[in-house]
């Protein structure tokens, strides 16, 4: 078949795109493509809200026939947390037919070389943010994020991280040029002389395993970093979120196609209800990229396990927040009454522990106690929550069931400084919505202990009262080095403090953030410039994103020509 993107025409038009993004990524500086207001979208071919919502509407009760090869069945099953059942089903692969159809096409891929591949990705991408409205509603319907952040999140935000990871993966690829002259003098004799070819190849297949709260987000930097380096890449969303990526899976092939190269480079593996496929996937000999999302211990398996592959997890961390002292008192617990709602607290990023001097602390309203400190963040949630439509915007629903029975057990954990409450959505009646639950904790009792060093996923938080800053400080290291953290967050006026909590940081490997009072949050990081995650502490084994996440995604081939 024809090309009908031909080379020449999305160079002429992504190239500009690629450029900005490689500067983007050289100065760390904001930028973005992709614009964050519903209200840009409705021009130039991209969908406007009311389109969107129709696009979204119209695929439900409804197949989505990917024309996949090795199709033996239709799958699905999603119910959202909204309390609408999706109705959609999926193409069920025999794994032994659409792997060997997959490899296919790599040969074709890898020769186009690095540029072309980068500029159909952000052919895809582009075509993505145009069904962003629809993109919009799939998330929100999947995740139980609320509609404003699974647009944001799930739409522009998601994108940028794809296009950041195809930024780096080009600019790992070119290190190494096309080719070399090499010549060796030889005194009197001729010298030696040789024409040098080096080529990026791919690992193989790439396998990307999505998560239920994130799925775009946390999925569109590995699959694009994988299909950038020129690997295939097989998409296995969660079973409560495979909209969004099988959406995803459907533009990239139309691409891929057009551009005149095999569609099967990248396709979709749904299951079965309680199948469970990704183990079995993970150890095929074939799958040498694996990207995941998600609890700990299923990443610790792939680790150990999927030894043929190169394995990049995000897994599970305890997020710390020291609290010592403050020239922003409201403006502190603003922030941190935002950090600890967004989205129910249903995050990887979202704080978990405050750790909080028993003896108080410092603020430009004079000495705050323990119990006033705790007692005033728990005022500045409720107070943020207290109308129900606001809240109902940062909330969303609650994703799944364990994140419920996580919430109603926290309760037993300790004093309870802010108790949660039941939220109606007039919209969605079935939507289970709760607002955080804060317990007190005691730094120095063993029993409590075991609540606050272990993750608790959801609108859980816990105030935990410590001998000193200094305690804190060690509290936050042994947090980081044992459990993992995506993000760590301080509170302080004092340069000393300030400087050993960076220390931890920098000796433990997290990500820092100080003094947030206004409208940047510890629970929030911006592509081309935050780095997701740092890869070095137990949390996750790679950042998203930087070089490192994408250079072992390929390798570079010699091929030597006597002149």
């Amino acid at each position: 078949m024809a090309a009908e993107l031909t080379t020449h025409e999305l160079i002429a038009k992504h190239r500009p795109t690629l450029d900005q993004a490689l500067e983007a990524i050289r100065t760390r500086a904001y930028w973005s493509p992709h614009p964050e207001h519903p209200k840009a979208y409705g021009e130039n071919g991209s969908l406007d809200a009311a389109a969107g919502k129709a696009a979204f509407d119209a695929l439900l009760g409804n197949r989505l026939d990917l024309g996949q090869p090795g199709t033996d069945d239709w799958v699905g099953g999603e119910v959202s947390p909204y309390g609408i059942e999706l109705g959609v089903t999926y193409p069920h692969a025999d794994i032994d037919t659409l792997l060997p159809a997959m490899k296919a096409g790599q040969a074709a891929w890898r020769d186009a070389g690095p540029e072309m591949r980068a500029v159909v990705c952000v052919e895809i991408l582009k075509r993505i943010s145009d069904r962003t409205h629809e993109f919009a509603h799939a998330v929100m319907h999947t995740s139980g994020q609320a509609f404003m952040m699974a647009f944001q999140a799930g739409g522009p935000h998601a994108q940028d991280r794809g296009l950041e990871a195809v930024a780096y993966a080009y600019a790992e690829q070119i290190r190494t040029p096309g080719t070399a002259e090499w010549t060796k003098p030889q005194g009197k004799r001729d010298p030696l002389a040789l024409t040098k070819q080096f080529t990026p190849v791919p690992r193989g297949l790439a396998l990307v395993i999505g998560c239920n709260t994130f799925p775009t987000w946390n999925g569109y930097p590995g699959l694009f970093a994988s299909l950038a380096t020129g690997n295939a890449v097989l998409v296995k969303p969660h079973p409560r979120a495979v909209l969004p990526l099988a959406l995803t899976v459907q533009v990239a092939r139309d691409v891929l196609a057009e551009a005149g190269f095999d569609p099967n480079l990248v396709a979709l593996a749904a299951e079965r209800p309680g199948e469970g496929i990704a183990k079995t996937l993970a150890a095929r000999p074939e799958i040498r990229i694996i990207d995941y999302t998600g609890s700990t211990s299923f990443g610790d398996w792939l680790e150990a396990n999927a030894r043929q592959a190169q394995v990049y997890t995000e897994k599970a961390g305890v997020n710390t927040v020291i609290v010592h002292s403050t020239d922003d008192y409201k403006g502190m617990l603003s922030n941190l009454a935002f950090s600890l709602s967004l989205y129910s607290g249903q995050m990887c990023t979202t704080p978990q522990n405050l750790l909080i001097p028993r003896d108080g602390i410092r603020t430009e309203q004079g000495a705050k106690t323990f119990d006033e400190v705790t007692a005033d963040i728990a005022r500045a949630v409720d107070g943020l929550l207290g109308d129900d439509a606001r809240a109902n915007a940062l909330l969303g629903a609650i994703v799944n069931p364990d994140v419920k029975a996580r919430l109603e057990a926290a309760t037993g954990l300790g004093e309870v400084a802010l108790a949660s409450r039941e939220i109606t959505n007039p919209e969605f009646p079935d939507a289970v919505v709760r607002t955080p639950v804060l317990v007190k904790l005691d730094g120095a009792k063993p029993d409590d202990e075991a609540a606050y060093m272990s993750e608790c996923f959801g609108p859980v938080s816990f105030a935990v009262a410590v001998d000193s800053v200094t305690d804190a400080v060690e509290l936050l290291r042994r947090t980081v080095r044992e459990k993992g953290a995506m993000t760590v967050g301080a509170y302080t006026t004092d340069s000393e403090v300030e400087q050993a909590v960076e220390e931890v940081c920098l000796e433990e490997a997290a990500q820092l953030s100080l003094n947030l009072t206004g409208g940047v949050y510890v629970n929030q990081t911006a592509a081309f410039s935050d780095f997701h995650g740092s890869g070095g502490n137990p949390a996750a084994n790679a950042a998203l994103c930087d070089g490192a996440f994408v250079a072992n995604r390929f390798r570079v081939v010699e091929v030597r020509r006597e002149v």
